[in-house]
């Protein structure tokens, strides 16, 4: 939610930031702004209303030189969409200027009480509020921005990370976070001094250098242009950093010809899962090893339930995680919705295993269920895409995806690879409780080695999705049916749908059809139904046969070599056969891709659907 940027030394910065807002827009797109400190000393703000290509014509001949600077991609949470609300904000007296990322809870009683010595304020956000705490506690304590930044966000309740600019200090950057993601990129100009970046993300940096340091919570960093960094906490205790080298390249941020990221991310798929499975599934001794399994497996084989915590897309990962490891490891799973999760009194037990799902590492529901966990003693398993995210750090262990950056903000093959990282874990634990046959253990190993070919199979017998995805341009809402392991696919493809098409659609159990949905059904009723030849044919089949009785309109995704389902359906989607618990690793393929091309023959911003961001860093 929202993307920053920034950077100091040697270069022009406003190229760095423009650039870095453009990566970063996937966090965010309602406004854009940028602040600059040039050679004079003038500490410059430039703000716009929609996409950060609104921002690049709004300055235009305007002087946008200087060597410091930040900058801001917004997803608006206090205050609508607006270029008064845009960051960066400026502090009364217009000395400081500041982005931030999160919320803060107690904005309305700060502002309250700013306004009763007096400040002024121009905008609806809570950043604002922040802005003018910082400069209060600079006149008020005279003290330097670093140390009134620490005394500020001592009163602050809440999520932020945040970017200070002063314009009488042109040589030096301040920033903080706290439950909000926040890296620093360590450069070298080329006088041979450090020249520092910022970034929500990996995104912005990349392409300039490879070295990071991920802030933790609660840390302040001071930047300048002699190459100094130093991190203190709130409580002013220095801290030492740790280096880390970003496993990403240039080119993983590029569409790569495709006209989308989230159709080349969906084609990326099989590729994907190669990647995820490597080093991890061995075919020739039958084994699957998961180190974060291998270490800990005393608390598998122990716990009494597993509680899988996510949202979104990561939730429907998760229910088909709960089928596949009740089934293969007969431990009982439940799967909570962070959002529901953290705010309940749930019953956790330091026997229990409690696995955090999220692509970025960084959804502050899925944070903040798991640090309830946390405090109960339950045993933390993080599943996560971005290496040195806050969910990484914050449990006990896990696994990382591994999939590569995920720009779309419809979540296509981070979906996948969490899937198949689930369906590794169950096989993991269950070769440690011996809880399956080794026969059976031996064929689900052979079989998950060959999905990422038979979803590339999918995609290459599916190309034609985009030529009959136009028929339903103007439907206005559709139903997806599935039934076992692939109910949570119904899911997951009303969800694509509404994301990015913003077409009602609804999943549902195909069994439940007859308890309320059916009433829906005429013939201007699109309904999709997830009808592999495995598990619970004959009665997927019954309920087509109810649906084509009430004149629905049938899409089927169907096993390669079924005509039975194929004649009855209106249209239909083709999948190779596989085992029933990995049919939804090849049923979502064409899903996905329906979605996409309906969405654009309906003219869709399918990379940034409106009023939705990538990555939930705030409630």
């Amino acid at each position: 939610m929202c993307g920053i940027v920034g950077y100091i030394g040697d270069q022009e910065a406003y190229p760095i930031l423009i650039k870095g807002l453009h990566r970063l827009e996937y966090r965010g797109y309602d406004s854009a702004g940028i602040s600059l400190i040039n050679a004079q000393g003038t500490l410059s703000v430039y703000k716009a209303k929609g996409k950060v290509s609104a921002l690049e014509k709004s300055v235009e001949g305007k002087d946008v030189s200087g060597t410091i600077g930040i900058a801001h991609t917004r997803w608006a949470t206090h205050g609508e969409p607006n270029a008064t609300n845009a960051h960066p904000h400026f502090s009364q007296s217009k000395n400081l200027s500041l982005v931030h990322n999160g919320i803060i809870e107690n904005y309305k009683a700060l502002r309250t009480e700013l306004e009763k010595n007096g400040m002024t304020f121009c905008s609806e956000t809570d950043t604002e509020v922040l802005v003018q705490l910082v400069e209060y506690m600079m006149n008020t304590h005279r003290c330097d921005l670093y140390t009134a930044v620490q005394l500020a966000l001592k009163n602050v309740i809440g999520a932020y990370a945040i970017a200070i600019l002063e314009k009488s200090h042109p040589d030096q950057l301040v920033c903080a976070r706290k439950g909000s993601p926040l890296i620093i990129g360590v450069g070298t100009t080329s006088s041979g001094r450090k020249e520092f970046y910022l970034g929500s993300d990996a995104t912005p940096i990349i392409e300039y250098t490879n070295q990071v340091i991920y802030l933790n919570d609660e840390e302040i960093a001071i930047m300048d242009r002699t190459g100094r960094l130093d991190i203190t906490n709130l409580s002013n205790v220095k801290q030492t950093p740790q280096l880390v080298t970003l496993q990403m390249n240039l080119d993983q941020l590029e569409k790569g010809g495709y006209p989308h990221f989230m159709l080349k991310e969906i084609w990326e798929q099989p590729n994907a899962l190669r990647t995820c499975i490597r080093g991890r599934l061995n075919v020739v001794d039958k084994d699957v090893l998961l180190s974060g399994i291998i270490d800990h497996k005393d608390k598998f084989i122990n716990c009494r339930r597993i509680i899988i915590c996510a949202c979104g897309t990561s939730w429907h990962s998760a229910l088909i995680g709960k089928y596949f490891i009740e089934e293969a490891c007969q431990i009982p799973v439940e799967v909570e919705y962070a959002s529901e999760f953290r705010y309940r009194n749930p019953v956790i037990r330091p026997d229990d295993v409690v696995i955090a799902v999220s692509q970025s590492g960084e959804t502050a529901d899925t944070l903040a269920a798991i640090q309830l966990a946390k405090e109960h003693g339950a045993f933390l398993y993080g599943i996560c895409n971005v290496i040195g995210s806050s969910i990484a750090r914050a449990t006990h262990t896990g696994t990382y995806l591994h999939v590569g950056p995920e720009i779309g903000v419809a979540s296509t093959k981070a979906f996948t690879g969490q899937v198949i990282t689930l369906c590794l874990l169950g096989l993991a634990i269950a070769k440690e409780k011996k809880s399956i046959p080794e026969d059976l253990f031996h064929l689900l190993v052979d079989e998950l080695q060959k999905i990422p070919d038979k979803m590339q199979w999918t995609l290459e017998n599916n190309k034609d999705i985009d030529k009959f995805a136009q028929m339903f341009t103007y439907c206005k809402n559709f139903i997806y049916l599935g039934r076992g392991y692939n109910y949570p696919v119904a899911l997951e493809g009303a969800l694509k749908l509404k994301e990015i098409s913003y077409i009602h659609a609804e999943g549902y159990p195909a069994a439940e059809m007859k308890h309320g949905p059916i009433a829906l059904i005429d013939e201007e009723m699109p309904v999709v139904v997830i009808a592999p030849k495995r598990g619970m044919y004959e009665k997927v089949v019954s309920n087509i046969q109810e649906i084509k009785s009430r004149k629905g309109k049938i899409i089927s995704v169907v096993t390669e070599g079924d005509e039975v389902v194929k004649n009855m359906s209106d249209y239909s989607f083709v999948i190779p056969d596989t085992r029933d618990c990995f049919v939804p690793l090849l049923a979502v393929i064409p899903l996905q891709l329906l979605s996409y091309y309906v969405a654009i023959s309906k003219g869709r911003n399918v990379d940034q659907p409106r009023n939705l961001a990538k990555s939930v860093t705030v409630e």
